[in-house]
């Protein structure tokens, strides 16, 4: 439901110089793929929701940068989006990176309700929303962080003149920036969503030495790519939840009832009569996700609630999957894409 939602709103300017796109982070598919396959009276249900909906938060609110950028110059500026850089202390992530043949500019996104006030005695961001007060680390620390990491890593893998710039940015239009009377510097490093296209093209004339070619830069931008690493989920360890406690069976994507019925070459719902041939899709997406990248035969009449090995393996074969291993010993890695819709036909 969410990928849809995102792919309605997501900005039509393909001509820009996004060199990695802004996708949906893979924990918010996890973290729907679990409220999917727990019982509604699971104890750890409500944390799990209360966790997606503060990453589905930071995830709209990096989606609104997205027209802003999308002013920019598209000769100038190279955009990466949601990096994971290995470092000394693990690794590194930035929500967007700007490049040029100037400078390189690290934007750290925040999507706050309310009043932000940022305490620099105690090093903390406090959230005030509906009278309730929240304290929240820093991101003014956070994106200096950032900063230091990235130019160790710059200059570790030769590219060392570059300069660096990085922003808090406020994604929320009415979030209210308050802070101590005698902090003079917090509005260089936090702002809001309208004033980044301003900021950017002040960087632009301040800074009016190149200190890198374009060559330069795509061989930045190849590095990075290939530095990048996609996150490890921990979700279920971190929740403490076993295989066993998810719920099997195909579920229904017009009134989520569990299990479909598989007769005559469709999945059939007991609760609203909706047919549907390619339900089976959304709940491999949720095996993969949920726990391993691979099925067998009996591992997905398992899940799926299938009781014909004949009917597992056709409908394994018709999805086109890579495969390991001849006849019985068949495993397939679950690997989908967008022309693989969960929509009937």
């Amino acid at each position: 439901m969410f990928h849809e939602e995102y792919s309605n709103i997501k900005s039509d300017w393909s001509d820009k110089m996004i060199e990695k796109e802004r996708i949906i982070p893979r924990n918010i598919l996890i973290l729907q793929a679990l409220i999917r396959r727990l019982p509604l009276n699971h104890p750890k249900l409500y944390l799990i929701k209360d966790e997606l909906g503060k990453r589905m938060a930071g995830f709209k609110g990096e989606k609104t940068l997205d027209y802003t950028l999308s002013l920019l110059d598209t000769k100038k500026y190279y955009i990466l989006n949601d990096l994971r850089i290995p470092c000394k202390e693990g690794f590194f992530q930035i929500d967007t990176l700007l490049i040029t043949t100037k400078v390189i500019i690290n934007i750290e996104v925040k999507y706050l309700a309310g009043t932000a006030y940022f305490d620099p005695i105690f090093n903390q961001l406090i959230q005030t929303k509906d009278g309730n007060e929240s304290a929240l680390p820093d991101p003014t620390i956070q994106v200096k962080r950032q900063e230091s990491k990235l130019l160790d890593w710059l200059k570790k893998n030769g590219f060392h003149n570059i300069p660096v710039y990085s922003f808090v940015v406020m994604s929320n239009d009415r979030t209210i920036i308050k802070t101590s009377p005698d902090n003079k510097i917090l509005n260089k490093i936090v702002i809001h969503r309208q004033s980044l296209f301003d900021k950017i093209k002040y960087i632009e004339g301040f800074v009016r030495n190149e200190s890198a070619t374009i060559k330069d830069i795509k061989k930045l931008i190849r590095t990075l790519k290939r530095h990048h690493s996609e996150p490890v989920s921990t979700v279920l360890e971190r929740y403490g939840i076993k295989e066993r406690e998810l719920l099997k069976g195909v579920i229904c994507e017009v009134c989520n009832h569990r299990p479909l019925i598989r007769k005559h070459g469709k999945w059939f719902c007991m609760e609203c009569n909706n047919e549907n041939s390619h339900a089976h899709i959304q709940a491999l997406k949720d095996y993969e996700l949920l726990i391993r990248s691979t099925i067998n035969n009996a591992e997905l009449r398992t899940f799926l609630n299938v009781d014909s090995s004949h009917v597992a393996k056709r409908l394994l074969q018709t999805l086109n999957l890579p495969t390991t291993g001849i006849k019985k010993g068949t495993t397939y890695i679950l690997s989908f894409n967008e022309n693989q819709s969960t929509k009937s036909q």
